[in-house]
């Protein structure tokens, strides 16, 4: 069973920041952008998305070092987005942002529900909860105001133009704080948050 729940665990995190990147891109559509459409990103197929390090050897890596009894977290290329296409030039920006992390709330949100009401065999409470805190997790984690995250251009799209040194900097050193962030603890953290999310909506 802990290895079918490994498995389960890395298509679900696959799939919720595919899931994740195809909202981002959608709204980007919408709002009047084509570049995500013209790259072939506004798919579920997983070989559009793909990065090697995020999607296959961060995983690994992370699974070989926690023994499979860790959080194994990851990411995929990021969804190509030209702002200067945006019809909404004002708030396009913070729309397409906030898409993705929503998506994976409300998707952890619904199988959450699910735990809640109905009254589930044990392998599918295993896996509708896998499903609730990798969504959780990878919306907290999208939110951290640290570049390339959505958390990010949220907030400076909402903070006035005085602040804009701050941006520079933070993108400056963004890799470092990306990392440091990633192996100094964030991991725990996220996952922590997500887990608190899960029993507060699940009961």
């Amino acid at each position: 069973m802990e290895v079918i729940v490994v498995i389960f665990s890395l298509i679900v995190l696959l799939l919720s920041i595919i899931i994740h990147e195809l909202a981002h891109g959608s709204v980007a559509f919408y709002l009047g952008d084509p570049t995500a459409k013209h790259a072939g990103r506004l798919t579920l197929n997983p070989l559009k998305h793909l990065d090697l390090f995020g999607s296959i050897i961060l995983p690994l890596v992370l699974f070989i070092v926690t023994a499979g009894n860790g959080p194994i977290f990851g990411w995929t290329k990021p969804v190509p987005i030209n702002p200067y296409n945006f019809r909404d030039q004002k708030w396009g920006v913070l729309k397409v942002s906030i898409a993705g992390p929503t998506t994976n709330f409300l998707i952890a949100t619904f199988f959450s529900l699910l735990i809640r009401f109905f009254t589930l065999s044990d392998p599918l409470l295993i896996l509708f909860g896998i499903i609730a805190v990798y969504n959780f997790a990878w919306g907290i984690f999208n939110l951290i105001p640290i570049p390339p995250l959505d958390g990010f251009h949220i907030l400076f799209t909402l903070l006035p133009e005085k602040w804009t040194g701050l941006k520079i900097s933070l993108r400056r050193y963004s890799l470092f704080l990306f990392f440091a962030f990633l192996f100094l603890g964030g991991i725990n953290l996220i996952f922590w948050g997500a887990n608190i999310l899960f029993i507060l909506i699940a009961g």
